[in-house]
């Protein structure tokens, strides 16, 4: 080992020391039962209300049945990118009924949300054109913007004005405009103005794109997402993107919108074409929770009356809650090591809300992010709510 490579060894332990010192060092959690609300973490019973299995379908019957069949008859593997020979059957029904799910003419799969926005953004937009986008996006919108090389103007979060403002000063000057938001923000579970921003797109000549991965599956009629939420027809969100991996219980990201919109990303999307697709598995178990969902869409209004009675339970006990109609529930604590602690705390008494802080959120706002299944019984909303009670003191009024 030269001189040169220990030296940045010993600057990479630096730097992990630092975070450390300022309670911003992460470890990783090892959940050792199935993917359901309540589980077990190194062999301890515990409750999980910090997971994005907003309706307890990770580990459905119908979702394995379906998977393991699907891998008796077409393997463990794609075995190719979708260009080349990787493209199955599966993956066109996947694709044809998530967006008949989504009202769109097309879809097309990717294997996460990350790869999606990163595919999505850096295609779409480039050299000559705008990317407006909402403070509060998530990192993966971050990351495409920049990937994209575009200009780049970040707007107030949720704040129409402040984007009208941007789109008619600086919009004009480029070839193509893109506004770009998440459609339910992942540390805050509050929603995007889709109808106003929709509006504005049509006004000033722009694409919208939204990222429905904590929409889909959530919101709306039997959980069709934010447009069925809003009554917006689905033509009026230009570029949709959705996650697979979190209210549908399997792996993987789609994008649906017009079909000369997805023939665009399979010529031109890097994400997409260098890379080996989708396995039988998720696909299947993909498959298998779109056909649930329009079949019982009963599921998703379960989920919002447990989130909805777990959002009252708090503010009865004093906690400034925001009356949001999605299951993400953030409790702000403010101070990082605080906030560690208090997570802790609750997972000693068996649940487990993982706390989050800096550079996910900002300085000052870190908190336990409260997230609701619908497979959490009532009484085990009401366990979680008397330990909040329990704990009151502990948290900033």
């Amino acid at each position: 080992m030269t001189n040169r490579s220990k030296s940045a060894w010993r600057q990479l332990e630096e730097e992990l020391g630092d975070l450390g010192d300022r309670g911003l060092r992460r470890q990783l959690r090892e959940i050792t039962g199935p993917q359901r609300s309540r589980t077990t973490m190194v062999g301890r019973p515990v409750t999980i209300m910090c997971a994005n299995n907003y309706l307890g379908l990770a580990d459905h019957p119908r979702l394995q049945e379906f998977a393991c069949r699907m891998v008796r008859e077409y393997g463990c593997s794609a075995g190719a990118s979708r260009l080349i020979s990787g493209t199955m059957t599966l993956h066109r029904q996947l694709e044809e009924e998530l967006a008949a799910f989504k009202g769109t003419e097309a879809a097309l799969v990717y294997n996460c949300g990350y790869m999606a926005n990163l595919g999505l953004i850096a295609t779409l937009a480039g050299r000559g054109d705008l990317i407006l986008s909402d403070a509060l996006n998530h990192a993966s919108i971050v990351d495409g913007c920049r990937l994209s090389r575009a200009d780049l103007l970040v707007y107030r979060h949720r704040d129409v004005g402040h984007l009208e403002s941007l789109l008619a000063e600086r919009g004009a000057a480029y070839r193509r405009r893109l506004i770009v938001t998440d459609s339910v923000f992942s540390m805050d579970g509050d929603l995007a103005p889709l109808p106003a921003l929709a509006e504005l797109a049509e006004r000033y000549d722009a694409l919208l794109m939204v990222d429905d991965a904590h929409a889909t599956g959530v919101l709306g009629n039997g959980g069709r997402g934010s447009a069925a939420h809003f009554g917006l027809a689905a033509e009026r969100i230009d570029i949709l993107m959705g996650t697979l991996g979190k209210a549908l219980g399997s792996c993987g990201a789609f994008v649906a919108g017009r079909r000369q919109l997805i023939d665009y990303l399979v010529n031109k999307s890097r994400s997409f074409i260098y890379t080996t697709a989708l396995p039988p598995a998720a696909l299947a178990a993909s498959l298998a929770a779109v056909r649930l969902l329009a079949a019982e869409p009963e599921l998703a209004a379960e989920l919002r009356q447990k989130s909805d009675y777990f959002r009252a339970g708090l503010r009865r006990l004093g906690f400034a809650i925001a009356d949001d109609p999605t299951p993400i529930v953030p409790v702000i604590v403010g101070d990082a090591a605080t906030t560690m602690k208090l997570s802790e705390d609750f997972l000693a008494a068996g649940v487990f809300i993982q706390g989050i802080r800096p550079p996910t959120v900002e300085p000052g706002k870190a908190r336990l992010r409260v997230t609701i299944s619908r497979d959490l019984e009532w009484r085990e909303l009401d366990r979680v709510l008397a330990l909040f009670a329990r704990w009151r003191a502990a948290f900033p009024r």
